[in-house]
């Protein structure tokens, strides 16, 4: 059922315009929501905010529908109401209603605030049924439709004419001069490769794959460039992390996400993979700062101009461009621009067969770095190929891998075996293809085991660093599966000092370092560093902020902790583990309705019973306790055993934890990677199952005090 206006339609005046009266809120929401509508209506209505809301019966009929659309013609907001009852319909009135109001943003200012989307219930965004252009604004939840102050006032601001300027309600889109006003973001990512570990809290093969596959591939769904002080607050976050003093270094710069011209929306591969290229090839400048690729393509699909992006990645340098390709010829566009002036620095266009492709990158690094006065220095020759078809799949296979389905990661492989059979000497494509063979193993409908899976993974990093040694995503790899599978830590770590040597600026899964570094002692401190290291060159990756945070807990600063946790929220709503960390961090303060009502909110099936069998522990809960352990049993045993021993851990049972823990490790699973700092197992330390155990992974226990 449709949604809408003041007491009726009838009462709004016929053919009134908004702009004669007071702004009003168009509220849209299917017909079982009505009641939860009406309180955000009433909360509204008695701040004095005009509200469009039909509460009448009698529906239908062509007055009635052109009544509804010149409201949403006049509205000032239109606020959607997502639930489990618009989830469930697949049609309805409500879907029309929302369909116009996004064909009304075609014509609105890029500045003005027009669609503030409301959850009334745990309907999570990343898989919502709503059009994509409600991704690209932040969100509201409100249960049950109870509206705070905060909300109300936010849109009373919202809807004066002073308010046009973007604000937490209307997150601005990114877009170059050749980009489309309607150009929408990549469709958001069902995260469900998590679901497969044997414990989503361990950080190595978890945070490798969450990292690659998803949030440092993507465009986090969540994040408003110019959010206020209030809202940050209220989302536990400082303000400082959203907004602070523009003072980038003046050779720093942040490479866009090239628009594709092409007319063929199968090429954006192509355009975003020469991007990435340009990126990587920058990146290997010494002296010059340069932004990861997560935070850089951030804003693909988003409203936002070219000031705002530099400021939100802290850079004095903008690098945009547009690729058209024709067959085997190629116009690439390019213009280096000083973000706080706007000034052009330097612009060039090629034309160019496709053949000529990585000289046409040269020229364009080259001509960067002389702007910003600066060196290139030029990778090495055995990262590229002259087979531009095994060149064009390379692109293609790292495109599809960035998806972030199974059924993506396999249509990847498939295309980067071409690739490399094109070309036996292409590092970067076995780099690649091992890449992804690694990440299918963190799917559960993979249906293999995980050395067999791992395998043809091995076969294939070995071969990118035989023709690459250098190669530092293969170290990565590398290093991820001595310690996950191997667990030979020391090889974990020669790998990644060894990626560290060969590209100082990847803002790869640092969390290795804590798990092979800290075999010997405690390093948190040390840890923390290199991922706030990472960080400074990947601001908006909630994966790496979560990680921080996760470090933060394991070292008992819990403060820390929070925050970068409830960060890593708001750039993610729905991320999947943060709430159970959070819960984690909660129990250990202490904290216990918190922390159940955390628990209850994760979204990972596995992590949230777990969570809140622990706090259902804690609270002297034993039956409701119990019982949640038990469908952990029932349900996930196979996905996961470190889970369940932590739960055995806290409640003291020993013996079962240390069965739980053996039987990870017999499984080849990730849990035990970072057995001897996990705090749960802190009981274990003196129990002799447990010191064997971390001998044969080569750790020693290094809990914080």
């Amino acid at each position: 059922m449709p949604l809408m206006e003041t007491p009726k339609l009838a009462d709004s005046g016929g053919d009134a315009k908004a702009s004669a009266r007071a702004p009003a809120v168009f509220v849209s929401y299917a017909s079982q929501d009505a009641e939860a509508a009406k309180r955000i209506c009433d909360a509204l209505r008695a701040a004095g905010v005009e509200v469009w809301f039909d509460r009448s019966e009698l529906r239908g009929g062509d007055v009635w529908d052109r009544q509804i659309r010149q409201h949403i013609h006049d509205c000032r907001l239109f606020m959607p109401i997502v639930s489990a009852n618009s989830e469930a319909r697949v049609e309805g009135y409500f879907r029309r209603e929302w369909k116009l109001a996004i064909d009304r943003t075609h014509n609105l200012s890029e500045r003005v605030a027009f669609l503030v989307p409301v959850v009334i219930d745990s309907t999570p965004e990343a898989s919502a049924d709503v059009p994509d252009a409600f991704r690209h604004v932040q969100w509201t939840r409100m249960p049950g439709g109870n509206a705070s102050a905060e909300f109300v006032d936010r849109i009373r601001q919202l809807i004066t004419p002073s308010s046009a300027l973007p604000t937490a309600a209307a997150r601005p889109e990114y877009r170059s001069a050749q980009r489309s006003s309607t150009a929408n973001g990549p469709h958001p990512v069902t995260r469900v490769a998590l679901l497969a570990l044997s414990g989503v809290v361990a950080l190595g093969l978890v945070y490798f794959v969450a990292d690659r596959f998803w949030l440092s591939k993507h465009a986090p769904h969540v994040y408003s460039i110019a959010q206020s002080a209030d809202d940050s607050a209220s989302n536990g976050v400082s303000p400082a992390a959203t907004v602070a003093t523009f003072n980038p270094p003046p050779r720093s710069i942040a490479v866009l996400p090239f628009n594709n011209i092409s007319g063929d929306k199968e090429q954006e591969y192509f355009s975003d993979g020469l991007a990435e290229e340009l990126l990587d090839l920058l990146s290997k400048t010494p002296g010059l700062r340069v932004i990861a690729r997560t935070s850089s393509f951030y804003f693909k699909g988003k409203q936002a101009s070219l000031p705002e992006i530099a400021k939100t990645l802290n850079v004095a340098n903008l690098l945009e461009g547009s690729v058209r390709r024709s067959g085997n010829r190629l116009r690439v566009t390019t213009q280096l621009i000083r973000a706080d002036t706007g000034e052009h620095l330097w612009s060039e266009s090629y034309d160019r067969d496709l053949k000529d492709v990585f000289q046409v990158q040269d020229d364009i690094a080259a001509a960067v770095v002389k702007a910003l006065r600066t060196t290139l220095q030029v990778s090495s020759p055995e990262y590229r190929t002259k087979n531009m078809e095994a060149y064009t799949l390379f692109l293609q296979g790292r495109s599809l891998a960035n998806q972030g389905s199974a059924a993506d990661a396999r249509s990847a492989t498939q295309v980067l075996r071409r690739a490399v059979e094109l070309d036996p000497g292409y590092s970067s494509a076995w780099a690649e293809l091992a890449n992804v063979l690694y990440e299918l193993s963190a799917f559960i409908d993979s249906g293999q085991d995980v050395d067999a899976e791992t395998k043809s993974a091995r076969v294939a990093v070995q071969r990118a660093l035989e023709l690459d040694p250098d190669n530092a995503s293969a170290h990565y790899l590398r290093a991820t599966i001595r310690i996950v599978h191997d667990h030979d830590p020391k090889g974990a770590m020669a790998d990644i000092d060894a990626a560290r040597r060969s590209d100082p600026h990847l803002t790869k899964p640092t969390e290795l370092v804590l798990v092979a570094g800290c075999s010997s002692g405690p390093c948190f401190e040390q840890y923390i560093r290199e991922i706030s290291r990472d960080i400074e060159l990947d601001p908006l990756n909630a994966v790496t902020i979560e990680t921080r945070g996760w470090a933060h807990w394991l070292a008992g600063n819990f403060t820390a902790s929070l925050a970068d946790l409830h960060r890593a929220l708001e750039l993610s709503p729905g991320f999947s583990t943060a709430n159970y960390k959070i819960a984690c961090v909660l129990l250990a303060q202490h904290r216990l309705p918190e922390a159940l009502t955390a628990a209850q909110a994760e979204t990972n099936p596995v992590v949230r019973q777990e969570a809140i069998a622990l706090v259902h522990f804690a609270m002297d809960k034993r039956t409701e306790a119990e019982s949640m352990l038990n469908e952990l049993l029932a349900n996930d045993a196979a996905y996961g055993p470190l889970n369940i021993a932590e739960v055995y851990a806290y409640a003291g049972n020993k013996s079962a934890a240390l069965d739980w823990l053996e039987r990870d490790y017999e499984s080849r699973r990730s849990g035990v990677t970072y057995l001897g700092v996990d705090p749960f197992f802190k009981p274990l330390a003196s129990e002799p199952r447990f010191v064997a155990l971390l001998k044969k992974i080569g750790m020693t226990a290094t809990f914080a005090p």
